[in-house]
């Protein structure tokens, strides 16, 4: 018997695995992948946020991992943590979830509790979740509780993880709720208590929104600033200065991650589709921020050109291709689309990356075995992402020119700031 199990052993779903198993709770893990599930049971990590140790300490207090299904019917709680990627056209992925709770519909029993962690749209977990678990014939609220819980988890970050980020709670009655709050509330500091499942579904989304627009925010600053002689990252730097009223946020390359340049089109989705309107704010931010690489690589241009060199053969170098800092996370980082269109325009690009051995989203870029021979060799170096091995002002001194598009190198003759 188990008392939670977690579908999806990612990111969101082993680090509450890793909490939870901690105060005692019999956790068992579900993933449809084989090969994680056998690496977690044997004591292997596959993301950043845990270890080797983590997961063998896991182990050794009873923590299971598995593909069968069928021993979802063993736990009291039910949390499910799966994707919600975009499609196509840029709405809603819903079929991980689909895929899960069809799953979960199959093994329910009385007395259960299921809750949905997946990032998605308003709505989803009474309208989309809760008639397929109610087709066998036990009813939410009353045969067994439904909840919905934002993950919150935030890959790399030293800070904040699992136990000490409050958890936001809604449930679909506030019996619900009650037994929602009562799994979250035995290992996590803080509970939230939202006045139901929607929301709770739509605080996820204003938190990653408001980030969001606020990024492209000061993307759309960095443009114009630069053509002003302006330096935005002083500008920055006064205004956080304040003590009130303002909240730093810096430009970059684009956004990453499995929030920022998704989230937020599960809310513009949902008011276009729902109300037959647009969410403007978001809608422009996503534009801003989804051209900043095509800027970057127009920035590239005009340094080289600088230098009488054309983009056309030039050898580029790219600094940190993951989609934050010190972690090896690549969703939907920034570095590719930025690498492809420097390939199309005939570049050389080249990479290095402590966490990166591999790029396969970009495979046309060679990796680098030292960067601090690739910075000189390069007709140029892109700082894209700051992971805190790089000695970056040596290596800006040593490299032709240097672009760095997070603000972080001193000011030299071959430094330009994005």
């Amino acid at each position: 018997m188990a008392d939670v199990a977690i579908m999806g052993q990612g990111y969101v779903g082993l680090p509450l695995a890793y909490e939870a198993s901690k105060v005692g709770t019999q956790v068992l893990g579900f993933d449809i992948s084989q090969g994680i599930v056998d690496a977690l049971n044997s004591g292997t990590s596959h993301i950043d946020d845990l270890s080797d140790e983590d997961i063998r300490s896991m182990v050794d207090a009873g923590y299971q991992a598995t593909c069968d299904a069928g021993r979802l019917a063993e736990a009291s709680t039910i949390v499910i943590c799966v994707p919600t990627p975009l499609s196509e056209d840029g709405g809603p992925d819903l079929g991980p979830i689909n895929a899960a709770v069809h799953t979960v519909s199959e093994h329910l029993r009385s007395g259960q509790t299921v809750i949905l962690e997946s990032t998605t749209y308003p709505g989803t977990t009474d309208e989309v979740v809760r008639p397929v678990l109610e087709q066998g014939g036990l009813v939410a609220g009353k045969d067994f509780h439904l909840a919905f819980s934002p993950e919150r988890i935030d890959p790399g970050n030293e800070k904040f993880g699992a136990k000490n980020t409050p958890k936001v709670v809604g449930g679909h009655t506030p019996a619900c709720a009650d037994a929602a709050a009562a799994f979250y509330g035995s290992f996590v500091d803080t509970v939230v208590r939202a006045k139901g499942t929607r929301e709770a579904e739509t605080a996820k989304l204003l938190e990653n929104t408001y980030r969001h627009i606020n990024i492209a925010l000061v993307n759309e600053m960095a443009r114009f600033c630069h053509d002003l002689g302006i330096d935005l990252w002083d500008v920055i730097a006064a205004a956080k200065t304040k003590p009130f009223g303002f909240q730093a946020f810096y430009p970059g390359p684009g956004v990453g991650g499995h929030c920022i340049p998704i989230d937020p089109n599960y809310l513009s989705h949902s008011v276009r589709s729902k109300l037959g309107y647009p969410f403007r704010f978001v809608e422009l931010a996503q534009e801003i921020n989804a051209t900043m690489p095509a800027y970057i690589v127009q920035r590239v241009y005009d340094l080289l050109n600088e230098d009488c060199k054309p983009l056309r053969g030039s050898t580029v170098l790219l600094l940190g291709v993951t989609y934050k800092p010190n972690i090896a996370d690549q969703r939907e980082s920034p570095a590719v689309p930025l690498a492809q269109q420097l390939i199309a325009k005939g570049a050389d690009v080249r990479f290095f990356d402590p966490k990166v051995l591999e790029w396969s989203a970009v495979p046309e870029a060679r990796r680098v075995d030292s960067v601090e021979t690739a910075v000189t060799e390069a007709d140029l170096t892109i700082l894209v992402q700051n992971h805190r091995s790089f000695d970056v002002d040596a290596l800006a001194l040593k490299a032709q020119r240097f672009f760095d598009t997070r603000g972080v190198a001193a000011d030299g003759d071959k430094v330009q700031r994005l």
